[in-house]
């Protein structure tokens, strides 16, 4: 399999904030006259947030899931000048240079467990894809799912792979569950997964998690407290990921489990 194709394009223009996220992404129009949602490198979590989100929206493409197109996004100097509120302000001036943004789908609406559409399957594949990068965040307070067109498609990964908020022990996290699918939005739809781990095994090689963990921009792994180069940390996405493909059954164990 052949890496990613990232795009990487500018924004022309900043639209309006989405404060309903903690991190304040915005909606903004870029240089090929499309709408995204912006994360920014200057939210809280950082470039981290970033990297969780590129890997886990790339991996949920692998599976075969529905994922807004992801795409680098340059942003200048010259927005953080405009802006008259100055927390927005304050974040667009520490997040110029390479962020990351989701194509906007419009008129998508929030998933709703009640009434929304999810196959099994498909709801198997997201509930151990979430096993698998340790996403805290698919939960029925704050579902990260969208109805588009009739289709389920997932938004929103940057609270995955926490691992990498602490460098020092990460190769503790390589063997551990994830306890927390039982608050999973989707697991009492998951009623195939014994067949979506089958498919996990098949789709996500060890060339594939190799290929995704490269499109990581170098600049993102640079950070001053890190103490291991942007060549290790690869490495540890990579070790970490492969890990938990190997331990798929496990994970799949643990969340029929905890139905």
């Amino acid at each position: 399999m052949n890496k990613p194709e990232i795009r990487t394009i500018n924004v022309v223009q900043y639209l309006s904030p989405l404060r309903e996220g903690g991190s304040l992404p915005a909606i903004v129009k870029a240089d090929d006259d499309f709408l995204y949602v912006l994360k920014f490198r200057g939210a809280g979590q950082g470039k981290k947030a970033l990297i969780a989100e590129l890997i886990g929206g790339e991996i949920a493409r692998v599976l075969g899931l529905n994922v807004p197109e992801l795409v680098f996004m340059n942003l200048d100097d010259s927005f953080s000048k405009t802006e008259p509120d100055e927390e927005i302000q304050d974040l667009l001036r520490f997040s110029v240079g390479l962020n990351l943004g989701l194509h906007f789908l419009s008129r998508a609406i929030t998933y709703d467990p009640l009434v929304s559409i999810a196959d099994s399957k498909s709801a198997s594949l997201v509930v151990l894809l979430d096993s698998m990068i340790s996403n805290i965040d698919r939960t029925a307070k704050n579902t990260n799912l969208l109805n588009w067109n009739h289709e389920l498609w997932l938004i929103d990964h940057g609270a995955s792979l926490y691992f990498h908020h602490d460098w020092d022990n990460w190769e503790s996290h390589l063997n551990r569950t994830f306890p927390k699918i039982k608050d999973h939005v989707l697991l009492a739809k998951a009623s195939h997964l014994n067949e979506a781990a089958e498919d996990i095994k098949h789709l996500l090689s060890d060339e594939v998690i190799e290929n995704i963990v490269s499109i990581i921009p170098e600049d993102w792994l640079i950070e001053e407290s890190n103490p291991i180069s942007p060549n290790e940390i690869r490495s540890a996405y990579k070790a970490f990921l492969i890990s938990k493909v190997s331990n798929i059954d496990v994970l799949a164990k643990e969340a029929a489990d905890a139905k």
